[in-house]
């Protein structure tokens, strides 16, 4: 129970209510005063009535300031918070539920342990650090530090030297392989020796299409390829023959590394892990193992999705035998944007937009063009209806104009006064988004070969600043993609500019509609 003078804060804050919680008296009036202490005190002794505001000012001061701080505290993440695209966005302030604006949760602060009891196995790493810190003083006589520095080095050099018998090790390995298949075999039937070649060609190469993969995609004029990031991916992948997985995930690395991604995702499915997070049964690609720059983390985390398109380029007789090359992003899928495999027809197994693009390219209705299927003007992130380059700024930190203008600068070695951007027409017609597109695979050598160019330019400029700060100008949020969605729509830049033709197919219907003409 408190006694409080009457202020304006107090008053108008509402902690305390007049004979409810807590008594008011107007400052310096000592008679209110009095007759408040009389009510107060009974024979010497806190009256009933005192106990009974008491008990209900407790409970009042144990949820004090609860609403304040909770919407307070939330329109402060709100403001803060710069979630990446693919997100789902949390509740806006004003729809937090009453409930968690009453009183504190304290149930939440039950599972945290006392710090008064440390953790056994903490004690146990302190011991193992004493334990290490006076061997190193026994060796060194007193020279603690000198042979700290020395251990250290000792132990770098052990490492090295690991790293150098494995490398050995697989090189020695490898040429005992090569041996092994020129050495004379026994002679057998043709079926034999197609057999037997068939086995240590994928022995050498595990990368090698598998033989029920490499038939079902026999004479297919396209294969569309589902870049992804480990096992929690896979719901939003397809299975079927005009499909094939690639994995852009390095064997060392699990989906939780984009934790982010997969919110939308049960806890099940992201615990799940296999070897390089391929799907078991079919013949997904391992991007690293195809193009090693995807195992460093920081080319993988910027390049994103695009890391799939320069892995496939990657010698890609060895990989891709069709005479078209596609591309759809499971984000579309996560989203649960319409995509190019919904709703198969049973008599086939592909649906009514699949059984199009096919006709249409084996007829070459429109010749070499580009084909996609998610459209900017469709896509929840341009809810405005923005034009290519306001779009193009909108999904990063709006200097996505300004680091395109600089990598065309050095890829064609422009002056630095030339600031302008390669005109992208408004004219009522729509762009491709979320890497969703085929094109004829001699011309996606071409886009590779181009985008290569282009992100070695965009890299120079950010390389050095990402590594410094640990940020990218590109983006405000700690989001490691850093020009990631920088490449999304380079593919409509280079097809608009190389007088590419550009055709939308309905993802529903299978109707389709050329794109400025």
């Amino acid at each position: 129970m408190r006694i409080v003078q009457i202020t304006d804060c107090i008053c108008n804050n509402g902690l305390v209510d007049d004979r409810v919680n807590g008594y008011l008296f107007p400052k310096h009036n000592m008679k209110a005063l009095t007759q408040i202490l009389r009510q107060v005190i009974s024979n010497r002794r806190v009256s009933s009535l005192a106990h009974n505001f008491a008990s209900i000012g407790k409970g009042t001061a144990r949820n004090m300031m609860v609403s304040n701080v909770v919407e307070r505290y939330a329109f402060l993440l709100e403001n803060v918070l710069r979630f990446p695209s693919e997100v789902a966005f949390p509740r806006a302030v004003t729809e937090i539920p009453l409930n968690l604006k009453e009183e504190w949760q304290w149930h939440v602060f039950e599972a945290v342990p006392d710090s008064t009891q440390p953790n056994k196995t903490l004690r146990g790493f302190q011991f193992l650090d004493k334990a290490g810190e006076q061997w190193i003083r026994t060796k060194s006589g007193g020279s603690g530090a000198v042979e700290a520095a020395e251990v250290a080095f000792i132990c770098s050099i052990w490492e090295e030297g690991k790293l150098v018998g494995i490398a050995n090790a697989k090189k020695r390995r490898e040429d005992e392989e090569q041996l092994k298949d020129r050495t004379d075999q026994a002679r057998g039937t043709w079926e034999d020796v197609f057999r037997n070649a068939k086995r240590a060609d994928r022995s050498r190469n595990d990368l090698h299409e598998r033989d029920d993969g490499e038939l079902e995609r026999t004479g297919q004029p396209l294969c569309i390829y589902e870049p992804f990031y480990g096992e929690g991916t896979w719901p939003f992948l397809h299975n079927k023959a005009l499909h094939r997985g690639i994995g852009l995930l390095s064997s060392s690395c699990t989906n939780l590394h984009y934790g982010l991604e997969f919110i939308l995702l049960s806890i099940k499915t992201l615990v799940l892990l296999s070897t390089k997070g391929r799907r078991a049964g079919t013949d997904d690609i391992d991007a690293p193992s195809r193009l090693p720059l995807l195992s460093d983390p920081y080319y993988r985390d910027v390049l994103g999705e695009c890391g799939a398109f320069f892995a496939i380029a990657n010698r890609i007789d060895r990989l891709h035998k069709n005479a078209w090359i596609g591309f759809q992003s499971w984000r579309a899928t996560a989203r649960k944007l319409p995509t190019l495999s919904t709703d198969p027809l049973p008599q086939t197994g592909v649906n009514r937009a699949e059984k199009a693009l096919l006709e249409a390219l084996e007829s070459r209705t429109f010749g070499g063009a580009l084909y996609f299927w998610a459209r900017m003007d469709a896509d929840p992130r341009n809810p405005w209806q923005q034009d290519f380059w306001s779009f193009y700024d909108s999904i990063n930190a709006g200097n996505c104009k300004f680091a395109f203008s600089e990598a065309l600068q050095k890829l064609y070695g422009l002056k630095h006064e030339w600031d302008s951007l390669p005109p992208m027409p408004v004219d009522g017609d729509t762009w491709s988004v979320m890497h969703s597109w085929a094109l004829p695979t001699r011309s996606f050598v071409e886009f590779v070969m181009f985008s290569r160019m282009f992100v070695d330019a965009l890299d120079t400029q950010i390389y050095d600043e990402y590594h410094q700060s640990g940020q990218c100008y590109l983006i405000l949020s700690n989001d490691k993609r850093c020009f990631h969605r920088v490449l999304e729509l380079l593919i409509n830049v280079w097809a608009y500019h190389c007088a590419r033709r550009m055709v939308y197919v309905d993802p529903d219907t299978g109707t389709m509609q050329e794109q400025h003409r």
